[in-house]
């Protein structure tokens, strides 16, 4: 599961793509003009950007360009109805990772995506492994030494999160923001009752857990 943010003007497409990125339960926020994705940016963190060339106000290309120059190091997928080699190279030229031509496939989106976030992270594999724990997000499969455990959705995409930053502490507030998809649900107690289904699931009765609690700061898993 990726916190992404879309930055695009069609809303038509911008609902397609929604819905299918939410469906591989990824995190997903919307903003329709330049200037609104560029203060984003500025303001929030994301695992992936899915950024339009043409953009009200200010252009995709001027936020990606900006952004680097910012030191941004997010993965940047963008996309446009220009084709020509020249705009193609234009549009790396400014910092993009992938460049992707409207019509496109959203099984071809989702291949991106993944790629792009597996060489952000260094990974060759969709497979995540912490400790005894492996994580399969394209299977929707955890297995612990071995053995599959049976998650609801919000405990898989909150243990893949983790399993994405090991030994990373982030706040209640920060998990909420980018696990949970609806903000009617998206309290404390849904976090603290998410994660004490996790622990009954994949602690042993001998062990610590593997979500340690850090006092009035959050939580983090474990790694030994």
């Amino acid at each position: 599961m990726a916190k992404i943010l879309i930055v695009e003007d069609d809303v038509d497409l911008t609902v397609m793509i929604v819905e299918w990125l939410s469906f591989e339960h990824h995190s997903v926020e919307v903003v329709h003009n330049g200037r609104e994705g560029r203060e984003r940016l500025q303001l929030c963190q994301y695992d992936a950007i899915i950024l339009d060339w043409s953009l009200p106000e200010v252009t995709g290309i001027e936020i990606c360009r900006q952004y680097r120059e910012e030191h941004g190091k997010t993965p940047i997928i963008m996309l446009t109805g220009k084709n020509s080699i020249s705009d193609k190279e234009n549009g790396l030229d400014s910092g993009a990772d992938d460049y992707l031509t409207k019509p496109f496939n959203m099984k071809e989106l989702s291949a991106r995506l993944r790629a792009v976030l597996r060489r952000a992270s260094g990974s060759i594999s969709n497979i995540l492994q912490v400790g005894d724990l492996s994580i399969d997000p394209t299977k929707y499969k955890l297995t612990k030494a071995g053995k599959e455990i049976q998650l609801l959705p919000r405990e898989f995409a909150l243990l893949e999160f983790l399993m994405r930053h090991p030994d990373e502490v982030f706040s209640g507030d920060s998990l909420l923001q980018r696990v949970w998809h609806s903000e009617s649900d998206a309290t404390s107690e849904a976090l603290r009752t998410c994660i004490k289904r996790l622990r009954q699931k994949i602690d042993s009765d001998s062990d610590e857990s593997i979500i340690q609690t850090i006092p009035r700061v959050g939580y983090k898993l474990r790694v030994e």
